[in-house]
């Protein structure tokens, strides 16, 4: 999934459903950090791709928090 389409996806869930898949996305990172550390690591690009969507997620929670706040 190319970036742009993963941040329109983003945009379309609920808060509660960007903390779910925050979650998600923090211990995919812990799983790739622990292999890494144990020489298991067969794909290093991966954590930097989980990296940049724990970064794309927050930016979308950013903006909704921002919009909401801007709305009341």
């Amino acid at each position: 999934m190319k970036s742009q389409e993963y941040v329109k996806s983003l945009r379309g869930k609920t808060a509660a459903e960007l903390n779910t898949e925050l979650e998600a996305l923090r211990k995919e990172q812990f799983s790739l950090r622990m292999q890494q550390a144990t020489g298991q690591g067969s794909k290093p690009h991966l954590v930097k791709d989980v990296r940049k969507k724990i970064a794309r997620l927050k930016t979308v929670m950013a903006e909704q928090a921002k919009s909401s706040v801007q709305a009341s």
